[in-house]
């Protein structure tokens, strides 16, 4: 089956102050929708068509070479997507139960975390994602340019931040640091406390 930008859970107004809704209608509707279709339109005829994103992701190998860097970018940038939408909401909060756990023992506290993680979408240079993921050992950090995936290396992405700038150019301009510090106004901790169960599930790891 084709890609297909999943429907958003909440409002597109749902996140204001913190993400506005214009931006939320642009990035939702027009930017991943054009991931989509790229990757829709790059992996047809080709023996990952139909297969899932995270299979195409990870082997990418199979696809003829001069389509692998457009379904690189473009699958990757369909993943990324998808994945944010359903870490966010209205509400925040805080981590619990085996998550927070694991964030207190890797980071040593969810402040700690959001300063990691918020520096290394700061000094991404250009387009990118700042990533929390599990890499089959426990939790991790690190940055990646352009819609590169953390699937791509074999890790599972927990959290991610898109700091592309069209992700928050319409309501903070050039001010990156902001819209990270404000991002942490909307997470839905809930989706992101099942994507790292499903990750120490799927690496047979402990909850570390």
């Amino acid at each position: 089956m084709a890609f297909e930008v999943p429907p958003l859970t909440y409002d597109y107004g749902a996140l204001e102050p913190h993400i506005d809704e214009q931006t939320m209608r642009v990035h939702h509707d027009k930017h991943h929708q054009a991931y989509v279709d790229n990757a829709n339109a790059a992996l047809e005829g080709t023996p990952l068509a139909d297969k899932p994103v995270e299979h195409v992701l990870t082997n990418l190998e199979a696809l003829p070479e001069d389509k692998q860097a457009a379904v690189r970018n473009n699958a990757g940038g369909h993943a990324n997507h998808s994945l944010f939408w359903e870490i966010m909401g209205p509400g925040g909060g805080q981590p619990s139960g085996a998550l927070a756990d694991a964030i207190d023992d890797v980071f040593g506290g969810l402040d700690d975390l959001k300063k990691q993680v918020n520096e290394n979408g700061v000094k991404r240079f250009g387009s990118g994602w700042t990533w929390l993921v599990h890499d089959g050992t426990g939790l991790a950090l690190y940055s990646l340019p352009n819609q590169d995936s953390p699937l791509l290396t074999g890790d599972i992405p927990i959290l991610g931040i898109d700091v592309w700038e069209h992700a928050y150019y319409l309501n903070y301009q050039n001010r990156r640091p902001d819209y990270l510090e404000a991002w942490w106004n909307v997470v839905n901790w809930d989706a992101v406390a099942q994507n790292f169960e499903r990750a120490v599930a799927e690496a047979g790891a402990p909850a570390t």
